[in-house]
């Protein structure tokens, strides 16, 4: 030991150990919330690409009435997949049955009903990530009208629960909500 030096005491040891160990934790805890919103900032696309189930949807007129078409617990879902496509199919759970199991045996008359408590339809779908919108682009439907139009709503996205909400009205001047939630 050089002349002028003294030996650390046990107690300056362990303040030493301790300021090391609470350093390493406050390094540690800011590498995770790095991590974590790293983890948030994904796109909206990305985060939006998976299965959502429906949880409600409600249509409001130009004059203010609301209705449901597909009733108070409507049944369906969306998926959207990562390449940009996508498959939706919605109705009411409650619809009557058509009479037979082949809708090719069922009436016309039977069909038509329980066609009008049901909505499907797939083709591509994009993101503007600036204005947070959604755009389909109806390949099929149900309704053969809708084939070839564009569906464009508003997203809000709060954790596993997706709303959407037309931009454009619908050609009755319709404007409707739909929610969604992640599927698991």
């Amino acid at each position: 030991m050089k002349p002028g030096t003294t030996l650390a005491t046990g107690r300056e040891i362990m303040n030493r150990r301790t300021a090391l160990a609470v350093t390493t934790v406050a390094l540690s805890g800011a590498a995770l919330s790095t991590g974590a919103a790293v983890a948030q900032q994904r796109s909206l696309k990305d985060q939006l690409a998976g299965s959502w189930m429906l949880v409600s949807t409600e249509t409001t007129s130009p004059s203010g009435a609301k209705r449901q078409f597909y009733g108070t617990n409507p049944r369906g879902i969306m998926i959207l997949d990562a390449g940009g496509r996508y498959a939706a199919v919605q109705g009411r759970p409650d619809r009557p049955k058509v009479g037979s199991p082949s809708r090719f045996e069922a009436t016309t008359e039977a069909m038509g009903m329980a066609a009008k408590e049901f909505a499907a339809n797939f083709g591509t779908w994009s993101v503007n990530e600036a204005d947070k919108t959604l755009t389909r682009r109806f390949e099929g439907a149900l309704i053969p009208h809708n084939e070839g139009a564009e569906s464009k709503d508003s997203i809000s996205l709060a954790g596993d629960e997706l709303t959407l909400t037309t931009v454009n009205a619908l050609p009755s001047g319709d404007k409707s909500v739909t929610v969604y939630r992640r599927a698991r």
